[in-house]
C-alpha cells in the first residue's frame, strides 16, 4: 500500500522561520518604529518624501533582520573573519582614493558608492567574538593585547577619514566585546581614572584651554570645537554653538506634556537643524515633553535589557559576545546622540536607532537585530 505525503501549508512551512523572532524583543523595536514614524511624519513634512523613505528603510531593515534571523550562531562565525577584512580593506581603499563630501574622505565607489565604516559596526564584533571563541579556556594576556590591535586598525582608519561618531560605535562594539570576555578590573579602572581626570581639568581650565590658538593633540580642528562648544555654546551662538541652543531651547520648551503632535515651534519653524536626522530627539521632545522622552527611554531601555538577557542565555561564548557587543551598539547609538542633543556630550554624527532618518544607518540596525533574534532561536533550540 503505498504511503501518502500530505504537502505542508504555508503556514507549516513559515512556522520554524518565524521561531527565530523574539516576542520580547520585536515588541520594544515595534514601539521604538511607531515613534520614529510619527516624529518623522511631523518634523520631516516638508522634506518631500522623507516620510515615505522613512517607512521603506523600515521596511528594508525588517527583512534583513528576517533574512539573518535565520543564519545559525555557527554560521555567522563563519562571515567573521571575511567580513572583518573586507571591511578593513575597503577603509584603506577609502584613504588612498575614496570620495571627499563636505571635507570628508569617507565613501568609495565599487560600481556604487558606499561607506565602508558601516560595515565595521558588524564586522568588529563579530571578528571579536570569532577571536576569544577560538582560545576559550585558555586565554592569555598576549590574547587580549592581539584583541586591541584589531579594534585599533579600523577604529584608527575611521578617524583619519575623519568621522569621530562612527569610531566612537566602532570602538564601543570592540571594547564591549573585550570586556565581556573578562578583561581584568584592574586594566579597565586606570583608563577610566585618566578619562575622569581630563574632562575635569577641561571643565575647570576649559576657557585657557580653548582661547584662539591653541591646538589640541590627536582632535582635529573642528572636533576641538565641538568639545569647547559643549563647554560653553553661548561662546558662537550663531555658528559652532548653534545646534546645541536650539536643541536645548526645543527640549525645554516642551514642558512635561509636550505641544502636542504637529505643534512644535522650533521644529516647524526651523529653528531645529538636522531636526529628521541627528537632531530629531529635540522635535521629539518638543511634541511629546517629558512623558513622551520617559516613553522612549523605557523602550530603549528594555530593548537593551533583553538583548543583554538574550547574551546571558546564549549556548557558547561567540554567541554571548556578539550579542552582548550588538546590545550595546544599541546602547551607545541612543545615548550619545540623546546626549549630544540635551548638551550633555559633543555634537557627533550618530543618529537615534528607528527615530533618525537613514538607510545605512537602518541596514545595519536591522542587522544587529537579525543577530539577536538568531541567537535567541539557538538557545530555545537548544533548550528543547
Amino acid at each position: 500500500m503505498a504511503a501518502v505525503f500530505e504537502k505542508p501549508s504555508f503556514r507549516q512551512r513559515l512556522a520554524p522561520m518565524l521561531q527565530g523572532f523574539d516576542g520580547p524583543l520585536a515588541f520594544a523595536v515595534f514601539l521604538l518604529a511607531c515613534a520614529g514614524l510619527l516624529t518623522m511624519y511631523s518634523s520631516g513634512f516638508d522634506h518631500g518624501t522623507r516620510f515615505l523613505d522613512h517607512g521603506r528603510n523600515m521596511l528594508l531593515a525588517g527583512a534583513i533582520m528576517f533574512v539573518i534571523a535565520q543564519i545559525p550562531p555557527q554560521r555567522l562565525m563563519s562571515f567573521a573573519v571575511p567580513v572583518y577584512v573586507l571591511g578593513v580593506a575597503l577603509l584603506i581603499a577609502v584613504a588612498i582614493f575614496g570620495i571627499t563630501k563636505k571635507g570628508a574622505k569617507r565613501w568609495v565607489n565599487v560600481g556604487v558608492v558606499i561607506q565602508p565604516s558601516e560595515i565595521l559596526k558588524i564586522a568588529m564584533p563579530l571578528m571579536l567574538a570569532w577571536w576569544f571563541q577560538k582560545r576559550e579556556g585558555q586565554l592569555r594576556p598576549l590574547d587580549f593585547i592581539v584583541a586591541v590591535l584589531l579594534l585599533a586598525v579600523p577604529v584608527g582608519l575611521i578617524m583619519k577619514q575623519p568621522d569621530l561618531g562612527t569610531s566612537l560605535l566602532v570602538l564601543a562594539a570592540g571594547l564591549s566585546v573585550i570586556f565581556f570576555a573578562g578583561l581584568s578590573w584592574k586594566l579597565i579602572i586606570p583608563p577610566l581614572a585618566l578619562g575622569l581626570v581630563g574632562i575635569t581639568l577641561l571643565v575647570v581650565f576649559g576657557d585657557p584651554l580653548c582661547a584662539d590658538g591653541v591646538r589640541w593633540p590627536i582632535l582635529h580642528d573642528y572636533q576641538q570645537q565641538r568639545v569647547c562648544t559643549l563647554l560653553d555654546p553661548t561662546r558662537d551662538p550663531l555658528g559652532k554653538g548653534f545646534h546645541i541652543i536650539q536643541g536645548m531651547i526645543a527640549i525645554g520648551s516642551g514642558g512635561i506634556f509636550g505641544k502636542g503632535f504637529m505643534q512644535g515651534t522650533q521644529t516647524h519653524l526651523e529653528f531645529i537643524p538636522e531636526r529628521t536626522t541627528d537632531f530629531i530627539f529635540a522635535a521629539y521632545s518638543e511634541e511629546f515633553g517629558l512623558l513622551g522622552n520617559l516613553f522612549l527611554i523605557a523602550s530603549f531601555l528594555f530593548l537593551v535589557l533583553r538583548g543583554l538577557a538574550i547574551a546571558l542565555e546564549a549556548p557558547t561564548l561567540f554567541s554571548r559576545l556578539l550579542a552582548g557587543a550588538v546590545t550595546m551598539i544599541f546602547f551607545t547609538y541612543a545615548f550619545v546622540n540623546m546626549g549630544m542633543v540635551s548638551g550633555i556630550l559633543p555634537v557627533v554624527g550618530v543618529p537615534l536607532p528607528f527615530i533618525s532618518y537613514g538607510g545605512t544607518a537602518m541596514v545595519t540596525l536591522g542587522m544587529g537585530l537579525g543577530i539577536l533574534m538568531s541567537i535567541s532561536k539557538a538557545k530555545r533550540l537548544v533548550q528543547t
